[in-house]
């Protein structure tokens, strides 16, 4: 009998995009870790996401996690062995480049979330457009229980945007989760979708949206990031002739007045 001398490897994880016509499909695959984010993961995260930002075909992108346990469950912790103030710094100002990165796609983006979404994992469900939840969703922050680190005040930012400041609060000083419901009832989730499969339904949606006319989806999202820039700017109101010229002057807006016009479905281009 021979005896292997070589050492299991460790396992750092994977993000994967792949295709499914015109959505982009993004899925955190360390299931065994409750899909915990390694330092390769988040790299595979930023090169998936440049691609994304200049990927035409793709018309909507879902983020989900490896199997049915959690969507993410943060950063890996033991990451955060040894690590300095200036380190701390370093790592929440990466993620919040990656976060900002997600909230820029100028296409749809979806979180699809079954089991927990905490730490990072609840930082990147914020980032998206929308926030679907399976029933066995688990929302939150628990730091002040776990770790005793914090978050970035972009993030900060963030959240207080997708649940207020007074529910943002008590999340970070008790620790606790929250139920898909309660997240639901708190503004943070679109929808709660109680089916066997739950991806199958989020997926759904997905190709819904993907149906749309893009121009418009685009102009929608870029709205309402010139909003926020102006708000945290102290702007009275950003300029936004240019969007509106493109998406009137565009193939796609005379194909969707022509379909309208010869009773059809218009075919959109994003042109």
């Amino acid at each position: 009998m021979t005896q292997s001398t070589s050492r299991e490897q460790p396992d750092v994880g994977e993000v994967r995009l792949e295709r499914d016509g015109a959505v982009a499909l993004v899925t955190l695959s360390r299931p065994a870790a409750l899909n915990a984010m390694t330092w390769t993961m988040y790299e595979q995260l930023e090169a998936h996401l440049n691609a994304l930002a200049s990927d035409t075909p793709a018309r909507v992108v879902v983020f989900r996690g490896e199997g049915d346990r959690a969507f993410s469950s943060g950063t890996d912790i033991s990451q955060f062995d040894g690590i300095t103030g200036a380190e701390g710094v370093a790592y929440e100002r990466r993620l919040d480049a990656i976060m900002d990165r997600v909230a820029a796609l100028p296409i749809p983006t979806i979180a699809a979330i079954q089991g927990y979404a905490v730490g990072g994992g609840l930082l990147l469900a914020a980032a998206c457009d929308l926030r679907y939840a399976a029933p066995s969703a688990k929302i939150g922050a628990p730091m002040s229980r776990t770790l005793g680190n914090c978050l970035s005040i972009g993030n900060c930012r963030r959240l207080v945007a997708a649940v207020g400041a007074m529910r943002l609060k008590e999340l970070m000083f008790t620790g606790r989760l929250l139920s898909a419901e309660e997240a639901l009832r708190a503004g943070f989730l679109t929808a709660v979708l109680d089916g066997e499969d739950f991806i199958g339904q989020a997926l759904a949606r997905a190709r819904e949206i993907a149906e749309r006319a893009p121009l418009t989806l685009w102009a929608t999202k870029e709205a309402l990031r010139r909003l926020e820039q102006a708000e945290t700017g102290g702007e009275r109101e950003p300029v936004f002739d240019d969007v509106v010229a493109r998406v009137y002057g565009s193939a796609d807006f005379r194909e969707g007045v022509r379909a309208h016009m010869e009773k059809r479905r218009p075919v959109w281009r994003g042109e």
